[in-house]
């Protein structure tokens, strides 16, 4: 099974380029927890949410594992719950970091912030996006995660993938 991981910061396609993917590929996808989690929550959220979010995306991997498909598609993994715990609360979990060390993506698509900023409740940080963008990368560069850079329009970013995909 080949795994790959759609990642970083707010509002930069990843729930689209999962579904668009997993269709193309007549493929599961693993949906980003957190928007429903948070979205049922009835107060801001805390550091034990983040690690209710965690587990809830690990099991939804799990789950979308367990159907064995040729392909999997993650719209989000553990790297975003990292920096979003770092961020927002100045740590993270030491069982999500070590679980974020023995990931098996076969490769990291990073989105890049070139995407008009799309309002939403739970998106926080309009004006950190390139700020953001560069800690993703940093960070999958000190992990050793393979990651290529996804830009460009809604279509030019399904195109850029399906060329990244070629390669896995």
């Amino acid at each position: 099974m080949k795994r790959i991981a759609i990642t970083g910061p707010e509002s930069t396609g990843k729930s689209t380029l999962a579904q668009q993917l997993a269709t193309h590929f007549n493929t599961v996808w693993v949906p980003e927890f957190a928007r429903d989690y948070i979205a049922d929550l009835n107060q801001p959220y805390t550091p034990e949410d983040l690690e209710k979010i965690a587990a809830g995306q690990l099991e939804l991997q799990q789950a979308a594992e367990k159907q064995q498909p040729e392909i999997l598609f993650t719209d989000t993994e553990l790297l975003v719950i990292k920096v979003w715990s770092e961020n927002a609360f100045g740590s993270c979990p030491a069982w999500i970091l070590e679980k974020l060390e023995s990931q098996t993506f076969d490769l990291y698509l990073l989105m890049d912030v070139d995407l008009p900023w799309e309002p939403d409740p739970q998106r926080e940080h309009p004006h950190l996006r390139n700020y953001f963008f560069q800690l993703y990368k940093t960070q999958l560069e000190q992990y050793g995660f393979p990651y290529q850079i996804i830009s460009g329009t809604e279509q030019q970013r399904f195109q850029a993938a399906l060329r990244a995909l070629q390669n896995v």
